[in-house]
């Protein structure tokens, strides 16, 4: 039903933040991985959003915004930072080991943003859903 979109879309939104802290939170976990199954340090993860549509049968063809989704989750491109430390076990021939190309201050901007966008998503909901407890009231009495 066309009246319950807005708990679609807002819900949508929800879901997507969810996945986008889930990886800041494996970002922080990693910040010190030297190793991985792949080889090398641990690469950033970004999540990338894109808006969900659905086609409108329309001439000509229209199309209606129905949340947003997550197009992919992509690894940072940027090299690995290197820094000195000669005992430890993945230092190369000259002593350098590669960490991940994570910065603490950025992972705690995406962190906020996404936790200040799922707390707005949360507000949309609870009002929608009051406005429809009260459109409810109403034709009652």
């Amino acid at each position: 039903m066309e009246i319950f979109r807005s708990f679609q879309i807002s819900g949508s939104a929800l879901m997507a933040e969810k996945l986008r802290v889930d990886t800041v939170a494996s970002n922080l976990a990693n910040i010190q991985t030297t190793r991985t199954a792949a080889g090398g340090p641990y690469r950033r993860k970004t999540v990338v959003f894109a808006e969900r549509l659905s086609r409108v049968r329309d001439v000509p063809p229209k199309f209606r915004g129905r949340g947003v989704k997550v197009a992919l989750v992509v690894e940072d491109p940027n090299p690995p930072r290197l820094e000195f430390d000669p005992e430890h076990p993945d230092a190369n021939e000259e002593g350098f080991v590669a960490y991940p190309n994570i910065e603490m201050a950025k992972e705690m901007t995406d962190l906020i943003t996404a936790s200040r966008s799922y707390e707005a998503n949360s507000t949309a909901i609870n009002t929608a859903k009051s406005l429809y407890l009260k459109a409810l009231e109403i034709g009652r009495g």
